[in-house]
């Protein structure tokens, strides 16, 4: 017999479709996986507003972080920042345009580049990389004791891997 109860442990009335829960009006009735993926949009919303004043997004400000610590290659960047390389040459391409970071050919490989930032990217990243503002977007609403629970939870979350990529699966 089907499971009779819903994402959110509610029983399921006989007549609901499972189509219902996904248009609900009520937030609570949600699956996990939509509610989720709502509360990240409207962070990213928020976050990429916030960002905007630097002309930055969500996806360049990682960079200029890990250029505060040293020059990497393109290549450093989409792996530390888990992209692809064509999506991090978009992002330095729009970061070269204000000035945050510069591009030079390596010095033993012409092929590649050396990515560093500037010292204009140097003072962006002190003021935008303050963790106050998207903390205080993220956990609007939440009480110390419910931040400290959605942390943790969400750290599970974002390091858990697939069953296929779990350690010791030869299969």
């Amino acid at each position: 017999m089907a499971d009779e109860r819903t994402t959110n442990g509610h029983e399921r009335p006989e007549t609901a479709r499972p189509w219902d829960e996904l248009a609900s009006s009520a937030v609570a009735d949600w699956p996990l996986g939509r509610l989720l993926s709502t509360a990240s949009r409207r962070v990213e919303r928020e976050w990429n507003a916030h960002l905007a004043a630097w002309e930055l997004n969500h996806a360049s400000l990682p960079v200029l972080v890990q250029l505060m610590r040293r020059p990497h290659s393109q290549r450093e960047l989409a792996d530390a920042c888990g992209v692809t390389e064509q999506t991090m040459s978009r992002v330095l391409a729009r970061m070269e345009r204000t000035g945050y970071v510069t591009r030079a050919p390596h010095r033993g490989d012409k092929r590649r580049h050396v990515i560093a930032v500037t010292d204009a990217g140097r003072a962006v990243a002190v003021q935008a990389a303050d963790p106050a503002a998207p903390e205080e977007m993220t956990t609007r609403g939440l009480t110390p004791e419910q931040v400290d629970q959605l942390r943790a939870l969400l750290a599970i979350v974002a390091t858990a891997r697939p069953a296929e990529q779990q350690p010791g699966d030869e299969g």
